[in-house]
């Protein structure tokens, strides 16, 4: 009899072998000394919160990575990591950024700005005196010539410009025995040059001002005790005003003088109540929000009448060639839009466009398009339909096969106009699985930045506003002029605006799955 084959039921796995810890716990202990490392240098960087980030995620990623945890944490990891980093920071620092005055003009923080204040210095022109580099071996000697009140030639011992002394140099009256070295020299031995201070017989110092001079660097600011900048010249002190971000100083005359750069610091609710109390503000706000709702709304209202009617055309059995109007309706989608927008623009020119062209033809007027609010708004719906409509058109076009054709035979027999089966048959049965896709095209058009940006840029502007604002800006292109164009950079604005824009985006999202839901459960 033939022998039977042994069982691999009840087989245990091979044991891995014993080497295989060991080399595990030698890969957690590198990994772990390494995040130390990058931990220790970004904290001896100056950077304490990224710091903290970098060494949560690191031991998340180490626990998660180096010991026997789920095995389903070990795939969602990256996944979860990867929106806290991409999706979660961005929006909190971007939130936080609106409770500040962080702008063009307040971009450092208040020990960087004092710092920057007190490095600036001006150079004495009256006894600044020229200079010239005299090659002595592998060292230079530098000369300095007599300055406008006349002096006489001093020179210095052979330097060594790639390593200058920390002390100051004692100068010599006498003369360089070689040549003046030319220009190029200068330049290539200027980080040298910069370092050196001279001291003249009279005990005086000076210090390098230029590629030709060296001269007497006063500062401008000096610091006291209790932390305000005395300006050299004018003497006045000024003091840092946490609520404003500024160093400032009271005039004589009862105003307020500021001095630039500014400092970020915190100003609580004030961007958003800018919103609503400012008055020069709140008047191009409130008019660019409610053109970005009307831009949205009629935008998803055209294109889904016009691609429904044309889906609905497409649907007739008696049109012919029907599958190649389908697809030259659909071109305009399949088109790049930016290409689509700039060809638009071209069109719509006032002078050379095609459109204008057309229209002086027939009726001899020629619109100002890019010039008109209006002709601009109605310009920028034109073309968005255009862009949108064939989406609409693909929806409506699946989910008109989907409706039962006994529905329309019965309301033949019922001797029903095909208007009537449009409206009581069509629309409810489309209009219902259309809505979410509906609300999330409102949402897309609520943040189209590109149409703006490249049909119309938001002009023509608003005229007597503190901040660059245009009449056919939507939310998001207006927070873009005020943050990075124009005379805005105004971050903590744009910041705060951005946070107005995404709440009312997550709350859009929130309608459309709550819709969703209840077409998935009718």
């Amino acid at each position: 009899m033939r022998a039977a084959a042994p069982s691999l039921r009840g087989a245990r796995p091979p044991a891995p072998p014993p080497w295989r810890p060991w080399l595990t716990r030698g890969i957690a202990a590198l990994a772990a000394l390494a995040l130390l490392w990058l931990v220790f240098g970004l904290w001896a960087g100056g950077e304490p919160l990224l710091a903290v980030g970098v060494m949560t995620f690191g031991t998340a990623a180490l626990v998660v990575y180096g010991t026997a945890t789920s095995v389903a944490w070990k795939y969602l990891f990256p996944g979860v990591a990867g929106m806290l980093l991409f999706v979660a920071f961005p929006l909190v620092y971007t939130v936080q950024i609106g409770f500040t005055n962080y702008s063009s003009s307040n971009l450092l923080d208040e020990a960087r700005a004092r710092q920057y204040l007190l490095e600036q210095s001006v150079v004495d022109e009256a006894l600044a005196r020229p200079f010239t580099l005299h090659a002595d071996g592998r060292a230079f000697r530098i000369q300095l010539g007599p300055g406008e009140g006349g002096g006489e030639l001093l020179v210095s011992p052979p330097l060594d410009l790639a390593a200058p002394p920390a002390q100051p140099v004692v100068l010599q009256p006498g003369r360089a025995a070689a040549p003046a070295a030319d220009l190029r020299t200068v330049v290539a031995q200027r980080a040298g040059l910069q370092r050196l201070v001279l001291q003249l017989p009279d005990g005086s110092v000076v210090r390098y001002a230029g590629l030709r001079e060296y001269g007497p660097i006063e500062p401008l600011w000096t610091a006291r005790a209790d932390g305000a900048l005395v300006q050299a010249g004018s003497g006045l002190a000024f003091t840092p005003n946490r609520e404003t971000g500024f160093f400032e100083a009271r005039l004589p005359s009862g105003e307020v003088e500021r001095v630039s750069p500014g400092f970020t610091v915190g100003i609580g609710w004030a961007n958003y109540s800018r919103m609503l109390l400012d008055a020069d503000f709140r008047g191009p706000f409130v008019g660019i929000f409610v053109w970005t709702v009307v831009f949205s709304g009629l935008t998803v209202l055209f294109a889904t009448a016009l691609g429904m009617s044309l889906a609905v055309l497409l649907e007739w059995q008696e049109l012919k060639h029907r599958t190649l109007y389908r697809t030259l309706l659909f071109l305009p989608y399949a088109v790049p839009g930016f290409i689509s927008i700039l060809v638009w623009k071209g069109l719509f020119n006032q002078n050379f466009g095609e459109i204008n062209a057309i229209l002086d033809a027939l009726f001899g007027v020629r619109p100002a398009w890019f010039a008109d609010p209006l002709l601009a708004k109605a310009m920028i719906l034109v073309v968005n339909t255009w862009l949108g409509y064939p989406y609409i058109m693909i929806l409506c076009s699946g989910l008109l096969k989907a409706i039962p054709g006994d529905l329309y035979e019965a309301s033949a027999i019922a001797g029903a106009s095909p208007w009537v089966n449009f409206w009581k048959i069509t629309v409810p049965l489309v209009i219902k699985p259309l809505t979410p896709l509906l609300i999330s095209a409102f949402a897309f058009n609520f943040n189209n930045f590109v149409l703006i940006s490249l049909l119309t840029d938001g002009r023509p502007d608003f005229l007597n506003t503190k901040l660059p604002a245009g009449t056919t800006d939507i939310l998001v292109s207006y927070t873009y002029r005020i943050a990075f164009t124009d005379s805005g950079q105004n971050f903590g604005l744009a910041a705060a605006i951005s946070t107005l824009i995404f709440l009312m985006v997550a709350a859009m999202a929130l309608v459309q799955l709550r819709f969703t839901q209840k077409v998935q459960t009718r």
